[in-house]
């Protein structure tokens, strides 16, 4: 069948098992080793005689070369196609994370992880555009939701492996076993994920001429676009600014947590696991606005719950909130390549998660200084002002065209 005729993957289809399954294994390939050394920074930082903040960027320029390295993979992945393109960058960045832990000094540890944010970036770049094309256009929000509880599940096992085993047998062990299993889950991609029939390479497309400024300014002057890239800048910046300080208001009196204990509120990314795959299919029922707005507003709800002074009651905001924030990303990350045209759309993915790590570091960083300033309540109040924001902008500009 060619692909001019071919209209998606259909639930129950064997394709589209393999399909779901390897960009599940290629969200865990990359969100594990991309946050793996967070468990252990300070056994990095002793290590290495840095400073925390120091640190801290074995973290932050993987995140960093991801952001701005996703625009470039969405051209390569126009001209090459989105399997290689994918392929080339998980392969890249797992043979990175393999020699970062026998690293001599910290410089070229920062390097290696430089060059393995390089790498990472082609999968969230590519993986939507991929989805929205070999899906059927009626089950890509649900497909979505099941990609991004892989993402959840790579982000929380990068953390909960390196750390104990870190504590056990130090910090490059940890990260090595992250790297290792990483390097499995790639292997699962490339297995499973089937040929692609929807995507048309950019030289044999209807114009060709198009140019990727063109293809990004095509999204950028959508209010649609734009309102969808702002929900993954705002609630991606409060999640990330939640869970970076919420651990040091709860080592602090009156909670007092031990330091292990305190690191095992990863686990709430379980919550997100469900609820992303459910997101999915409830949008793919009532709509996509609705769920991103309830959503949200679940999240917001858990936010407001940390505010009551009783750790059970922080314990089960954090659940609620993380829930409310994989579900809400699901659906926008999702319907960022299905709302663009069919030669834009890895460029509409690559911008959401440009706006999404954006988020993640100007906030993750910037609400440290509420921190300092105004205590726990002063950040949670400043991610409810962000989610906030993201709402009033998803209602203004989301909102189906008469």
């Amino acid at each position: 069948m060619s692909a001019s005729v071919f209209t998606g993957h259909l639930p129950g289809d064997r394709a589209y098992r393999r399909l779901i399954a390897g960009l599940f294994f290629a969200g865990v390939a990359t969100f594990a080793q991309l946050y793996s050394p967070q468990a252990v920074l300070p056994l990095i930082a002793a290590e290495f005689a840095v400073p925390p903040a120091t640190a801290a960027l074995t973290v932050s320029v993987t995140t960093l070369a991801l952001a701005v390295t996703v625009i470039p993979w969405s051209a390569v992945a126009d001209r090459v196609g989105r399997i290689p393109a994918m392929t080339v960058g998980i392969i890249a960045a797992t043979v990175f994370g393999l020699l970062a832990p026998f690293s001599p000094d910290f410089g070229t540890l920062l390097a290696l992880r430089l060059l393995e944010g390089v790498g990472l970036g082609a999968v969230p770049a590519i993986a939507l555009a991929y989805l929205s094309e070999e899906v059927d256009a009626a089950h890509t929000a649900a497909a979505a939701g099941s990609y991004i509880a892989g993402t959840t599940i790579g982000g929380l096992a990068g953390r909960i492996v390196a750390g104990p085993v870190g504590d056990f047998a130090g910090w490059e062990i940890g990260v090595l076993v992250v790297a290792v299993v990483c390097a499995v889950s790639a292997v699962a991609f490339l297995m499973l994920v089937p040929k692609a029939r929807g995507f048309i390479a950019l030289r044999h497309r209807p114009h060709p001429g198009s140019s990727l400024l063109h293809r990004l300014t095509e999204n950028l002057r959508s209010r649609r676009q734009l309102a969808l890239y702002a929900q993954g800048f705002l609630l991606m910046g409060g999640f990330v600014a939640l869970y970076n300080y919420l651990g040091f208001a709860l080592a602090e009196p009156p909670y007092s947590m031990p330091h292990w204990a305190v690191s095992l509120l990863f686990l709430a990314y379980l919550a997100g696991t469900v609820a992303s795959p459910v997101a999915g299919t409830l949008a793919s029922r009532f709509g996509r606005l609705p769920v991103l707005l309830v959503s949200s507003t679940v999240m917001a709800a858990g936010a407001a719950l940390t505010l009551v002074p009783a750790v059970h009651v922080v314990l089960a905001g954090l659940l609620v909130f993380t829930a409310g924030f994989f579900a809400a990303h699901a659906v926008a990350s999702g319907w960022a390549p299905v709302a663009s045209t069919p030669d834009a759309r890895a460029q509409a993915s690559s911008l959401y998660y440009l706006g999404y790590y954006g988020g993640s570091s100007l906030f993750g960083w910037a609400l440290g200084l509420v921190f300092v300033a105004a205590g726990w309540d002063g950040v949670a109040v400043a991610v409810l002002a962000l989610i906030a924001t993201a709402v009033l902008l998803a209602v203004a500009w989301l909102r189906p065209t008469p």
